[in-house]
């Protein structure tokens, strides 16, 4: 069983902080899922991001138990596993078959299969020290590879002008969370550990830099298709979804206001042309009506006038 290094006093302290704030950051999509809960409908989300959660967890789980100096990994990345799967277990609950079918492939493929095959290897091909090495630095190259999502974040930024699908409070997090697992690593002298969080915190710098950039600066429209769900990956396992097609009570506002002005300026565009439906132009058709029902009146009192008169001239000639 992994026990914390006595050695490394500092270490404990970091670790300790860097639990709690992961532990902020791994409850961060419980919003998302009470909204998946209410609706019964997982909407615009995606599993995704909560698969790579879960499976970083699983590598960072099972390298720190080959550790033995690495129980505050084993707490964080325990609790991640567990609240990840429930995560997905709610997701696939409520997805759609399209997405239900979609994430079973991902979680038997990756999750289980391709750990499955990373357990078996390292377990039966290496031993001691050189498994530790080969898994922990299988976890940093994992590590890296999540990051590309948010540096896709970072380039829809700049493209639109707009941070409000970034949120400055979980970045500032997920930053200060780097730092933590920086400095435990540093601590237990743990490279594996250390080097993701290096990564981690130049691009939460660097997230942080550009929401104080573009928060106040105009906004471009995004284009419907160009709307997906936003990653914000943290090392140690954490992770934070923003879906952008389905953020509450913005996009649908949008439409609304969207339609509003469409309709306003379809009927400015009618009322500059002199065109108006037939129902719609002002005090026009109603006028129109009433003349066409006077004159049907007055066509059918004249046609009974010569009717009458008609009958007069026969009983004259009778």
């Amino acid at each position: 069983m992994a026990v914390m290094n006595i050695h490394h006093p500092l270490a404990f302290t970091f670790g300790i902080l860097g639990n709690i704030i992961s532990f902020m950051v791994y409850l961060a999509p419980v919003p998302t899922f009470i909204r998946i809960l209410r609706k019964k409908s997982t909407e615009d989300f995606q599993s995704l991001p909560y698969l790579v959660a879960l499976f970083s967890s699983m590598l960072w789980l099972y390298y720190a138990m080959l550790k033995t100096d690495a129980l505050l990994l084993i707490t964080i990345n325990s609790f991640g596993c567990f609240i990840e799967t429930v995560y997905i277990a709610i997701y696939i609950a409520y997805a759609t078959r399209e997405s239900w079918v979609s994430t079973i492939k991902l979680l038997v493929s990756m999750n289980m299969g391709l750990f499955s095959l990373i357990l078996l290897l390292t377990h039966f091909l290496l031993s001691g020290s050189i498994r530790v090495k080969a898994l922990g630095w299988i976890c940093v190259a994992f590590s890296v590879c999540v990051f590309a999502a948010p540096l896709s974040i970072l380039k829809q930024i700049i493209r639109t002008k707009s941070v409000e699908f970034m949120p400055f409070t979980l970045s500032f997090f997920l930053t200060l969370s780097a730092v933590m697992w920086f400095a435990y690593g540093l601590f237990i002298n743990d490279l594996c550990v250390a080097l993701p969080n290096i990564l981690g915190f130049v691009l939460g710098l660097l997230q942080m830099l550009l929401y104080g950039i573009y928060k106040n600066a105009e906004k471009k429209k995004m284009p419907a298709e160009n709307l997906k769900s936003i990653v914000i990956l943290g090392t140690v396992g954490a992770s934070e979804v923003y879906p952008v097609g389905a953020r509450p009570d913005v996009n649908e506002g949008a439409v609304e206001h969207d339609q509003t002005e469409e309709s306003t300026g379809n009927e400015k565009s009618m009322e500059a042309s002199g065109v108006y439906p037939v129902d719609a132009r002002p005090g026009l058709n109603d006028g129109a009506v009433e003349h066409d029902l006077t004159e049907e009146s007055e066509g059918d009192e004249k046609s009974m006038e010569a009717s009458h008169d008609d009958l007069q001239s026969d009983e004259c000639a009778v």
